[in-house]
């Protein structure tokens, strides 16, 4: 495993030129309340390069002219914080994930940082100065512009975008991780489609899906779970949970476990007496066959964008079929998403694909989905795929989707 992490951090220092210099930080939790604070979860360019989930702690990679080298930044111990919250990552522990054996503790790392810059003569550092909103500040971004206050004379530069295109092929340990993240929701949707019933609450529903989570050892869900009933399935990141579930009602469920922060992201729809009236049948079996006509669709070296593109016109064909659109243009009405994203160590992770051509290894969902209001009809199908050089493979397909394969299972 630490292999895996090892030769990820190797790709940084090629990345470098001589007199360049990049820092990560893990991150902190945010605050919650009071003395709580959220439940943490590492940056995900940190935990790639590390393997590492330790809050608080940087690692620092160097070409100096004079020496390159690697240092990893751990928390201080400290016997009496520790009684409260327990011992911090020590030397031996992070060397074994991580395969690093340079370490400094954080008290002492801008008077290193420092150091460097003078002993190496480091002319450019590379910062992850990713920002996906105006006020966003992150401990990367608050140290690229205090470093630039200190250092006028340093080029200050992203490296962002560099990892984001080497996350987005995956290598098969990033694969077994998903597959893995997959098999356990796999379990967990079987366990609410067992226990589903007609008149319970969708967070009951939810319930049995996260005991099956817990008992696999899984503590960080790749994203809050929707379970939306009846007309609660055409809100696409509804989260509320909490309405009673009629007779008649479709069940979306979009959920996903994570394994070593590798996500699975899976949707099913199923009937919550176990069995589709003709009018769900109809629209489900549109959305399953569009499902499958987009996986038929992917291989290395298409375009992204037409996928989408691909799908509407296959809408069109069959709603107008059924009298529910006139115009092309009304799919929008009832299809409004898009239909595939990159999926990894985040279930919308980082990379370019929206820019560009697929790549072998790249992993995807393929999620076409309808959403008809007006009869409280939401249905969506998620898969998620591997892209090869002539297709993609299935990482979801043992989990059941035909409207027999549903029924069959639940009575």
């Amino acid at each position: 495993m630490k292999e895996f992490f090892t030769a990820n951090r190797q790709k940084i220092y090629d990345y470098l030129n001589i007199g360049d210099m990049a820092v990560f930080f893990s991150g902190r939790p945010p605050k919650k309340i009071g003395d709580e604070n959220y439940p943490f979860t590492p940056n995900r360019n940190f935990y790639y390069l590390t393997g590492l989930s330790e809050p608080g702690i940087m690692l620092v990679i160097y070409k100096g002219s004079v020496e390159t080298g690697e240092i990893l930044f751990l928390n201080m111990p400290d016997e009496e914080e520790e009684k409260w919250t327990g011992a911090v990552l020590k030397k031996d522990e992070a060397e074994e994930k991580s395969g690093i054996s340079s370490f400094a503790y954080v008290p002492t790392f801008k008077e290193r940082i420092g150091d460097i810059i003078f002993r190496s003569r480091i002319s450019k550092v590379y910062a992850d100065m990713e920002k996906r909103s105006y006020n966003e500040q992150t401990a990367s971004l608050e140290f690229a512009s205090e470093l630039k206050g200190k250092y006028p004379y340093l080029e200050i530069a992203d490296i962002y975008p560099y990892l984001a295109d080497l996350r987005s092929v995956k290598s098969e340990f990033e694969i077994e991780n998903i597959k893995k993240a997959i098999d356990i929701t796999k379990n967990g949707i079987y366990a609410m489609m067992k226990n589903c019933r007609s008149g319970m609450y969708e967070y009951e529903v939810e319930a049995y899906f996260d005991y099956e989570l817990k008992r696999a050892g899984v503590f960080d869900k790749a994203f809050t779970s929707i379970v939306a009933s009846g007309i609660n399935g055409c809100v696409l990141h509804y989260s509320q949970n909490n309405t009673k579930i009629g007779d008649d009602s479709l069940i979306l469920c979009d959920v996903g476990a994570a394994w070593n922060f590798y996500s699975g992201d899976i949707t099913r729809t199923f009937p919550a007496n176990g069995r589709f009236t003709p009018y769900q049948r109809d629209i489900y079996n549109i959305v399953l066959e569009g499902n499958l006509l987009i996986q038929d669709c992917i291989k290395a070296g298409i375009p992204f964008k037409p996928l989408n593109e691909k799908l509407k016109s296959y809408y069109a064909k069959q709603l107008k079929a059924i009298k529910l659109i006139k115009l092309d243009e009304e799919v929008s009405n009832y299809y409004w998403h898009g239909v595939s994203h990159l999926l990894g160590l985040e279930t919308h992770d980082a990379g370019r694909h929206n820019e560009g051509l697929l790549k072998e290894g790249m992993v995807l969902t393929v999620e076409p989905g309808l959403y008809i209001a007006e009869k409280a009809v939401g249905i969506r199908i998620e898969d998620d795929v591997a892209v090869t050089k002539d297709g993609c493979i299935n990482l979801s397909e043992d989990i059941i989707k035909t409207v027999d394969e549903i029924e069959g299972f639940m009575k």
